[in-house]
């Protein structure tokens, strides 16, 4: 019976089987220093604070509870989803991000069929490595330009969905296109993602400003103390 009513199965992040070898042993060759510097990172941040690998341990859950809500696209052999690595970035760095979401990718291909081992590469680097460093360099630029917390917040997760889904896009256009002109698919791949990623660009946004502004009103010692503010009260978080 369950044979009968089988239907086709989308797995979150790029599906298993899905890049070509050559393709997805690039993306593992680019994630690697990423990962191997987070690790090092943590070590080192570790070092000087004991407290520090329980709150990376916490943000992995968050990232791994947020990048487990997935909307199918079909068309595109994979899943949309909030990524949750606009906010890791924010409070520990964009290295540290990497690994924290190098992790939660390996535990959801593992045990949950979200995403695949042999496309753990590619996913690392469209949602951990430009995720990551997308939302912190938007974080830290606008802050730096006198943005409120929640405005630098709101940006961060907005744009930190979205350059993960444009350079998801990029993989899937480059593994799959055989002898076929690149930009036009690429085109129809970030076309099909659309109709999801935009308003889920806009909901991780709003997660990720209501997160920081969160932790601004109950925790601001933990803030200051990842560096994401001064010991100075913010004029207006909003």
């Amino acid at each position: 019976m369950f044979l009968a009513l089988a239907t086709p199965a989308y797995a979150m992040h790029i599906s298993e089987g899905i890049l070509p070898f050559g393709w997805a042993a690039l993306w593992f060759v680019v994630a690697s220093p990423f990962v191997a510097l987070g690790l090092k990172r943590l070590n080192d941040l570790a070092k000087d604070d004991l407290s520090f690998k329980p709150l990376v341990g916490l943000l992995a859950a968050v990232v791994f509870i947020i990048s487990c809500m997935p909307i199918p696209v079909p068309t595109a052999g994979t899943c949309s989803h909030p990524c949750g690595t606009g906010i890791a970035s924010i409070l520990v760095g964009p290295f540290v991000s990497v690994l924290i979401t190098a992790v939660a990718l390996l535990i959801q291909a593992l045990f949950l069929a979200h995403g695949g081992l042999s496309t753990w590469g590619a996913d690392i680097v469209s949602m951990g490595v430009v995720g990551s460093f997308t939302g912190y360099a938007v974080f830290k630029g606008l802050r730096g330009a006198g943005a409120s917390l929640g405005v630098a917040g709101f940006a961060a997760g907005l744009f930190t969905d979205w350059a993960t889904y444009l350079t998801t896009s990029v993989e899937l256009a480059t593994g799959i296109r055989g002898d076929a002109p690149l930009l036009p698919l690429l085109g129809k791949i970030v076309i099909a993602f659309i109709p999801t990623q935009l308003p889920l660009g806009i909901l991780e946004g709003a997660m990720t400003a209501g997160m920081v502004l969160l932790l601004y009103r109950k925790r601001p010692d933990l803030l200051v103390k990842m560096k994401v503010i001064s010991g100075a009260p913010e004029h207006s978080p909003l």
